[in-house]
C-alpha cells in the first residue's frame, strides 16, 4: 500500500445496496475545496465553521443535478482523520452515488484504499495503533461481548497500559545508558537490585496480559465448539436444542449426518460456532468417509469438543483417547444423553446393541471400557440443558476475573510482540545476574521497548501497517 498522504481521498462509507441514506466520505488538504466546487446551498463550504451540516445540491459540470444532499465539514484537525474531511449525504441510489464519486475523481480526488481514513488517522496522531485495530473489530462485531471488548480497546484501556509499560521501561534503560557514559568515572546511578525489581515488576505485568489472551480471542472471533460422538447418539438434535431450530435431520438411521454442519448461535453475549460432525465410525460408504474425515478436522480446528454418547452406552474410551491425540483433554466436555429413558427401555437398547455389534462394522460399539461423564442430560425433555450450557461457557471462558476496565489483548499481533517484549527482558535479567557489561542490558531493553512500541505504533514499519489496514473495508 504505497499511499501519497497529501492528497485527498473519496469513497462510499455505508454499505452497496437499496437503502435511504448513503454517506460519501472525503478527505484531504482538498476535501472542503473541491466539494465546494459543485455544492450548491445557503453558504460556500469553504467559509463554514467545523462540525456543521448544510442542505444544497450536486450539480454535475454542465449544470444538472445529480441530487440534493446534505453535507458535513469537519475543518482539521477536528476530525476522524485529523484532516479536513467531508461527508455527503445523498439517496442511496448507485447511480447517484457513482455519478458524485466519478464528479469527484474528475476533479483530481482519488479512490480510497482498504482502511485508508483509519490509516491517516493513526498518521495523524488521532488514534493510536490498538484503537486503529480497535475500529475494525467494532466494525466486525457481532455479540455484546465482541463489541464491548473492541470499544475498550477503542477507549484506550489497553493503549494506556501498553504505554505505562514502555515509560517504566524506558526509565530503566536511561538509567543504565546513562552509567555507561560516566563508565570510567566509575558511577552508580541505580542499584542492581533496583532495576532487577523494575524489570521483575513489568515481567509481571506483561504475563498478566499475555493470559488474557485467550479470553481476549473469545470475545472477539467466538469459540469454535465440535460436536462429536458415534452415529445416533444425539449429535444433531442437540445442535438443534442449542440454536432453537430443526437445523440438522435428526434420524434414527445411523450415518444421517454425511458432512459437518455449521452454525452460530449468541450465548449471553458470547459468539459461539457449532460444528455438529459426522458420527466416527467405521463405513464402506465414501460419502460418510468423507465426512469422518472433515469431522476430525473440525475437532482440531475446535476449542471445545462435546463429546456425547447415550445413557446406555457410556463415553467410549477409545473415542476419548482418539480425541486426546487431537486436542488438550481439559478442552473435552464428555456428556451422557437420552437420561429420559427408562431402565426397562435402557435394557432393552443395550441387549439390541450387543447382538447388532458383530454386524455393523462399528470399530467402537465393541468397546467394554468407557470413562465417567462431566453431565448427563435429555435433550428430548430438557434435562440437565441449562447446566451443560454453563459448563460450554465455563470450558471457553475459563476461570478468569477481567472485568469490562480490565486491559485485554485480543489478537495474535499483540501476543506476539509481548511474548518478544518478555524473552528480551528475561535475557537483561540473565545478564545482570551475571553482571555483564550495560550494554548487553541495553540492548535487550531497547528490544523489550521497540517490541512494546510495535503494539501501538510508536514503533511501526510500512508491513506492519499494511497488513492491518489491508483487511479494513474501504470507506473506512
Amino acid at each position: 500500500m504505497n499511499l501519497l498522504h497529501n492528497d485527498t481521498i473519496v469513497a462510499l462509507a455505508t454499505p452497496v445496496g437499496e437503502g435511504a441514506i448513503s454517506v460519501i466520505r472525503i478527505s484531504g488538504k482538498d476535501a472542503i475545496i473541491k466539494t465546494d466546487s459543485f455544492f450548491e446551498g445557503k453558504a460556500r463550504l469553504t467559509e463554514v465553521k467545523t462540525h456543521t451540516i448544510h442542505y444544497g445540491n450536486i450539480l454535475s459540470d454542465s449544470g444538472e443535478v445529480i441530487d440534493d444532499v446534505l453535507v458535513s465539514v469537519f475543518i482539521n484537525p477536528n476530525s476522524y482523520t485529523g484532516e479536513d474531511s467531508v461527508e455527503i449525504s445523498s439517496h442511496a441510489s448507485s447511480i447517484v452515488v457513482k455519478r458524485i464519486i466519478e464528479e469527484l475523481v474528475t476533479k483530481d480526488v482519488r479512490l480510497a484504499e482498504p482502511g485508508e481514513f483509519t490509516r491517516r488517522a493513526f498518521l495523524n496522531g488521532k488514534l493510536d495503533l490498538t484503537q486503529a485495530e480497535a475500529v475494525a473489530d467494532i466494525i466486525n462485531s457481532r455479540t455484546e461481548a465482541s463489541l464491548r471488548g473492541a470499544r475498550n480497546q477503542l477507549d484506550g484501556i489497553l493503549s494506556k497500559k501498553i504505554d505505562s509499560l514502555r515509560a517504566e521501561l524506558i526509565h530503566s534503560t536511561s538509567l543504565i545508558e546513562l552509567e555507561l557514559d560516566f563508565a570510567e568515572e566509575d558511577l552508580e546511578f541505580v542499584s542492581k537490585d533496583k532495576v532487577l525489581g523494575e524489570i521483575q515488576n513489568i515481567v509481571n505485568e506483561i504475563e498478566m496480559l499475555l493470559g488474557t489472551y485467550s479470553f481476549g480471542r473469545v470475545l472477539r472471533d467466538g469459540v469454535n465448539v465440535a460436536i462429536v460422538g458415534k452415529p445416533n447418539v444425539g449429535k444433531s438434535s442437540l445442535l438443534n436444542y442449542i440454536l432453537k431450530e430443526s437445523r440438522a435431520i435428526v434420524s434414527e438411521i445411523p450415518g444421517t449426518t454425511r458432512d459437518v454442519i455449521r452454525e452460530e448461535v449468541s450465548i449471553d453475549g458470547i459468539l459461539f460456532k457449532l460444528f455438529d460432525t459426522a458420527g466416527i465410525r467405521l463405513t464402506d460408504d465414501a460419502i460418510e468417509k468423507e465426512g469422518v474425515e472433515r469431522s476430525r478436522e473440525a475437532v482440531k480446528n475446535s476449542d471445545v469438543v462435546i463429546l456425547i454418547d447415550e445413557v446406555v452406552n457410556g463415553i467410549p474410551n477409545e473415542l476419548y483417547n482418539k480425541l486426546t491425540e487431537l486436542i488438550d483433554e481439559e478442552r473435552i466436555i464428555t456428556v451422557l444423553n437420552k437420561l429420559d429413558l427408562d431402565n426397562s427401555m435402557l435394557s432393552r437398547r443395550a441387549s439390541q446393541r450387543r447382538i447388532e455389534a458383530p454386524d455393523r462394522g462399528d470399530e467402537l460399539i465393541n468397546e467394554t471400557k468407557y470413562i465417567g461423564s462431566d453431565i448427563k442430560i435429555s435433550v428430548k425433555e430438557n434435562i440437565g440443558m441449562n447446566d451443560l450450557l454453563e459448563l460450554l461457557k465455563e470450558k471457553s471462558l475459563g476461570n478468569n476475573s477481567f472485568t469490562e476496565k480490565s486491559a485485554v489483548i485480543n489478537n495474535v499481533r499483540h501476543f506476539d510482540a509481548l511474548s518478544k517484549a518478555k524473552r528480551d527482558l528475561e535475557e537483561a535479567v540473565i545478564s545482570l545476574n551475571n553482571n555483564l557489561s550495560g550494554e548487553f542490558i541495553s540492548v535487550n531493553l531497547r528490544g523489550a521497548e521497540d517490541s512494546l512500541g510495535e503494539i501501538i505504533g510508536k514503533v511501526t514499519t510500512d508491513d506492519i501497517l499494511n497488513n492491518i489496514f489491508h483487511n479494513f473495508c474501504i470507506g473506512k
